[in-house]
């Protein structure tokens, strides 16, 4: 179910019965209709799997399970959202960042290590973010939360994107992650994002990175 902007703070979604959604707790503005919210402690389409994932990336709170027949609007904290809309392609992203995402999108898990070996399991320290990242795969709209705007870039074979691990939002394609470091080890004490770590991704594909390394 595609999701509507109604300013970049806030979007619109429908509801439709026999579909559901899944929203972050606490995201939910406004509706008209009969529209039901239930805590999923399942941790939606992704099963208990998914939701160890979020309670490793340290998400106390569950996902909340949208039905019903009406309109729903939705938001979080004054954050920015950008919507993603997704052609059979799967997205990683966050579990923080996660606002609300089309029920028929299928959840998973990513141990950040798989991708980026031991640096990836550092990145997660030093971002402070999970070391596990929430995946949606399928088509489906999803719209997630970031501070001071979003800005997609492409990623080709020809040209990787090095980007603030603090900054990372979200990526899809066929695309690879490492952390570089571009200090040398003593130089990066106390610091823990762009001058001293740079995440590389690198193949085909496009990364979402906010204007600000503010953290949700």
């Amino acid at each position: 179910m595609p999701f509507r902007e109604i300013n970049s703070k806030v979007v619109e979604a429908q509801v439709a019965p026999g579909q559901k959604m899944f929203s972050q707790r606490g995201a939910m503005l406004a509706y008209r209709g009969e529209v039901s919210f239930t805590p999923n402690i399942s941790g939606g389409q992704g099963g208990v799997m998914s939701m160890i994932g979020r309670r490793v990336a340290n998400e106390a709170t569950p996902l909340m399970t949208v039905e019903g027949s009406g309109t729903v609007l939705f938001g979080n904290g004054g954050h920015h959202i950008q919507v993603i809309n997704l052609a059979g392609d799967t997205l990683y992203v966050e579990a923080d960042r996660l606002l609300a995402f089309d029920g028929a999108l299928t959840q998973g898990t990513m141990f950040m290590g798989s991708q980026g070996g031991v640096m990836g399991m550092v990145r997660g320290q030093v971002s402070g973010q999970g070391l596990f990242t929430t995946t949606l795969k399928g088509h489906g709209a999803v719209a997630v939360m970031a501070h001071g705007g979003v800005i997609e870039l492409p990623i080709t074979p020809q040209r990787p994107v090095h980007v603030d691990p603090q900054a990372y939002v979200a990526h899809h394609g066929d695309v690879r992650n490492k952390l570089s470091t571009a200090l040398g080890w003593r130089d990066m004490v106390g610091r823990g994002s762009g001058e001293a770590f740079q995440l590389e991704l690198s193949g085909n594909g496009a990364v979402y990175v906010q204007a600000s390394e503010e953290k949700l």
